[in-house]
């Protein structure tokens, strides 16, 4: 009994392993080596098209054209490092602090209110339960 069962699984995998081989050669019909090619080509041209209009549209225009960003980058860390050096140089001024005490009463101090608030008693209720 199980010789015939696993014939049977035989003969259904041969089966569709010949669907399949069927399958493929129809696709492969339908498809053939010089459509994808050609299709690839297409696609590679319409790509670097593409790219050149952005390169196109990303290019400066008008007085921005003449600036060259090396050259701006150089001078802004020089300016930032003279500005960095003027700051060090400077020297520092002190200003001294003179405490006149006033004369009079000396002002009650209030004490902070106990009472605390509806969040703050959940905050400790919680606290409680998660002591558990």
């Amino acid at each position: 009994m199980i010789m015939l069962e696993a014939a049977k699984a035989t003969t259904e995998t041969v089966d569709a392993l010949r669907t399949g081989a069927k399958a493929m050669k129809a696709m492969q019909k339908a498809t053939n080596i010089d459509d994808v090619d050609k299709t690839m080509d297409e696609i590679n041209e319409q790509t670097e098209n593409m790219k050149q209009i952005q390169d196109a549209l990303s290019a400066p225009l008008g007085a921005s054209a003449d600036f060259d960003e090396d050259e701006l980058e150089a001078e802004l860390e020089e300016l930032e490092g003279a500005e960095l050096e003027s700051q060090l140089l400077e020297p520092v001024v002190t200003i001294p602090i003179h405490t006149t005490p006033v004369p009079g009463k000396a002002q009650p101090t209030r004490p902070a209110p106990q009472k605390a608030s509806a969040e703050e008693d959940e905050l400790a209720a919680l606290q409680a339960e998660m002591a558990l």
